[in-house]
């Protein structure tokens, strides 16, 4: 399936939100809980799996939908059509602080591997599906199993990225270690593995985990800063434990500490 040609506009810096205009009878997919807002017209529709093969009946659905099951999304998207005589907008915001990212899958040989919780949004024909690895080590000690999320078509996609977003080309042969968190996502042409990464010290002390990927050229590589595991497991250390005190609320100082440095809430 063909997708539909949508044009868009990113709006904001750090909580960012893509505004898609769409012309009559263009329609855009998204993940459950991304809507925002949109202009009176637009018709708004819960549907089996990624919309892509609406047309081949129920089992053609419920594969699309058994897709997204697999990696861990919900079996439902939300399909936005415009059914007006002039162009509307609908948007779609961030999940957390960071980028949104738009893909181009006609650039990039109609396919795109990405996390399984970066897709935000996309226009109507792109395929979400999986990505089964090939290999032992990324699915042992990826971060993702055996699984990521793969984006086909011909059409425009958007992807999210936690914190501040890189992107880096990598030439035949270059090589780039990363975070197995920090992966937005990569090109198909990008050779992707887990490598252990070694010595007694780095495995009981390092604080960095025990693995991190290796991202292989030629290719192009979208690396976030701030992944959403790092994001919740710093707040949740930060939360308050048991009894219902803050973190640090045991010194010395106590509440004076807390008015000290700038918390004056008794």
């Amino acid at each position: 399936m063909q997708a539909h040609e949508i044009d868009y506009q990113i709006h904001g810096e750090e909580m960012q939100y893509v505004e898609i205009e769409l012309d009559p009878q263009e329609a855009v997919v998204a993940e459950a809980g991304s809507f925002m807002m949109m202009d009176n017209g637009i018709q708004m529709d819960t549907i089996f799996g990624d919309g892509s093969n609406q047309n081949e009946g129920i089992m053609g659905k419920l594969f699309s939908a058994g897709k997204r099951m697999l990696t861990g999304e919900n079996l439902f998207m939300t399909v936005f059509l415009n059914q007006d005589k002039f162009k509307r907008r609908v948007s779609f915001a961030s999940p957390y602080p960071g980028k949104i990212v738009p893909i181009d899958l006609g650039r990039f040989g109609g396919k795109f591997i990405c996390q399984k919780d970066s897709f935000l949004c996309a226009a109507k024909g792109v395929t979400v599906g999986i990505e089964f690895s090939r290999k032992l080590g990324r699915g042992l000690f990826g971060g993702e199993g055996f699984i990521m999320q793969k984006l086909e078509g011909d059409g425009l996609a958007f992807v999210h990225a936690g914190g501040t977003l890189a992107r880096k080309e990598l030439m035949e042969g270059d090589v780039l270690k990363v975070d197995t968190g920090c992966i937005v996502g990569f090109s198909q042409t990008v050779d992707y593995d887990v490598e252990f990464i070694g010595g007694i010290k780095n495995t009981i002390f390092g604080g960095e985990g025990l693995f991190y990927a290796t991202l292989r050229g030629p290719g192009t590589v979208y690396v976030q800063s701030l992944p959403f595991s790092r994001l919740a497991g710093r707040i949740y250390a930060a939360a308050p434990q048991g009894g219902g005190q803050q973190r640090g609320e045991g010194s010395i100082l106590g509440g004076l500490g807390n008015l000290l440095d700038g918390d004056n809430r008794f």
